[in-house]
């Protein structure tokens, strides 16, 4: 039983990632990039109001919010998806369970750094959209009311 957990969740998080579009550029985001779509991402919440921004976020033709490997995922403290600047179809179901091919429970993980932490970097391992390789890395997140915004780069 084991086993087939660790295939399921493989197989989501290969399809978070696979369906990636084709914007990825060559050369990958930096941690200053990461660092700075997120605040603009809280700003942006705090100004327009977090439909507008959730939607903006989720849509992948919209290059305020994607630039290389990089984009927005916002997850309430319970680990329902706000926004996922990859993958759409991911808003509004609730990932907490979800884990890393090391097994790592990366969203709840996430969430609870959350909890007691401002901002943070969280480190685990991902399928990358430019080469559809699991790759380490690492996501850069701030605390926002109740959710927390992040945005992360391949080591």
């Amino acid at each position: 039983m084991k086993h087939i957990s660790r295939i399921a969740a493989l197989a989501l998080t290969a399809s978070l990632t696979t369906l990636a579009p084709a914007w990825a550029a060559e050369g990958g985001a930096t941690k200053d990039d990461a660092i700075t779509m997120v605040k603009k991402g809280v700003a942006y919440v705090k100004s327009s109001g977090k439909d507008k921004a959730y939607a903006e976020f989720s849509d992948k033709a919209s290059a305020a919010w994607h630039k290389s490997d990089l984009y927005i995922v916002v997850y309430g403290l319970d680990g329902t998806v706000h926004a996922h600047g990859a993958n759409a179809k991911m808003v509004g179901k609730n990932l907490i369970d979800l884990k890393d091919i090391d097994g790592k429970p990366f969203v709840k993980e996430r969430v609870e750094m959350a909890k007691s932490q401002a901002s943070f970097w969280q480190d685990y391992k991902f399928t990358n959209p430019e080469n559809k390789k699991i790759e380490p890395k690492s996501m850069y997140c701030e605390k926002l009311d109740d959710t927390v915004v992040c945005g992360g780069i391949y080591k």
